[in-house]
C-alpha cells in the first residue's frame, strides 16, 4: 500500500496535516479524543479514504500487479536486493546506536560482500553465510530510547505512518549513500521497494475489506507492527489492568 515520495515532500505533507487539523478541530473543551494515539483522526480518515479507495485501487495495486506479473522473478529479486542493499549503511549506524553490535557487524559484512561479489547488491551471497538482513530504521532507535510513536498519520497516497517514523525516515535519508543518490535513481529505488511492499500485503487485503472499520483495522495493525519491529519480534506482553481485575473478581466469585 505504501508507495514512495521524497522525505522532504513528506515533511511538507505532515505540516499541512497539522495545519488542517488545527483549522478543523473544535475547541479543546468540546473535544473528546477516542484514541489518544490518533489526535489527527479528523484529517486522517479522509486521507485514508483517498489512499485506499482511490490511490491504491486505481494506481498502486494495478501497477504492482503488472510489475510482479510481467517482471522476470530473477530480475525482480535482483532489483529488490539492490534497493535494500543501499539501506545497509544506515542499518549499521542504527544498530550501533542501539548497541546491537552483532547485527551491525552482519550489516557491514552484507554490504561489503553484496556490493562487491554480489554486483552492487543484485545477488545476495551474504545469505550463504547466514548473515540475515536486520535492517534498522532511525525511528526504531528513537523507540529504543523511550520515544513514543507520536500521533498516528495517514500520508495521502502512501498509507499509515506516525510522527516518530517520519522523523526516522528523514534522518535515514541523510545517511550515506542515500544522501548522495541522484533524484531519478532514488525514485527507482523507492519505487521498487514500494511495489514489492504492496505486493507483499495482497494476501492480507481480504482481512481489511471484511473488517467493520478498515481505518481502525489498519491503525491497530500499524501500531502492532511497529511494536513488533521495535522489539525485534519479541514484544512484551501488555496486561490490561482493568481486564485482569475483572478476571480476578470472577475467580473470587466462583471460588467463594
Amino acid at each position: 500500500m505504501t508507495f514512495f515520495v521524497s522525505p522532504y515532500f513528506r515533511t511538507i505533507i505532515m505540516a499541512v496535516m497539522v495545519l488542517l487539523s488545527g483549522c478543523s478541530s473544535t475547541p479543546a473543551s468540546d473535544t473528546n479524543i477516542a484514541d489518544s494515539r490518533d489526535p489527527l483522526e479528523v484529517v486522517n480518515r479522509p486521507f485514508w479514504t483517498f489512499t485506499w479507495d482511490y490511490a491504491d485501487k486505481y494506481v498502486a495495486k494495478p501497477v504492482s500487479e503488472f510489475y510482479t506479473t510481467y517482471t522476470p522473478t530473477f530480475l525482480r529479486t535482483g532489483l529488490y536486493n539492490m534497493a535494500l542493499n543501499l539501506n545497509e549503511p544506515s542499518s549499521i549506524i542504527n544498530n550501533l546506536l542501539q548497541l546491537k553490535f552483532t547485527d551491525a557487524a552482519k550489516n557491514t559484512g552484507r554490504f561489503l560482500l553484496n556490493s562487491t561479489i554480489g554486483l552492487l547488491g543484485f545477488y545476495d551471497p551474504a545469505s550463504d553465510f547466514q548473515w540475515s538482513s536486520s535492517q534498522e530504521e532511525f525511528g526504531e532507535v528513537l523507540g529504543s530510547y523511550g520515544v513514543s510513536d507520536g500521533p498516528f498519520l495517514v500520508i495521502p497516497a502512501l498509507g499509515p505512518s506516525s510522527v516518530r517514523e517520519e522523523v526516522g525516515d528523514y534522518v535515514d535519508g541523510l545517511y550515506w549513500p542515500l544522501a548522495v543518490i541522484d533524484f531519478w535513481p532514488n525514485i527507482v529505488r523507492l519505487g521498487v521497494i514500494g511495489l514489492e511492499k504492496r505486493a507483499s500485503i495482497s494476501d492480507q487485503e481480504q482481512l481489511l475489506k471484511e473488517s467493520t472499520d478498515p481505518y481502525e483495522f489498519i491503525k491497530n495493525a500499524y501500531f502492532q507492527n511497529m511494536n513488533y519491529r521495535l522489539y525485534d519480534g519479541n514484544p512484551p506482553i501488555v496486561i490490561d489492568e482493568e481486564e485482569e481485575a475483572e478476571i480476578e473478581a470472577l475467580l473470587e466469585e466462583f471460588g467463594g
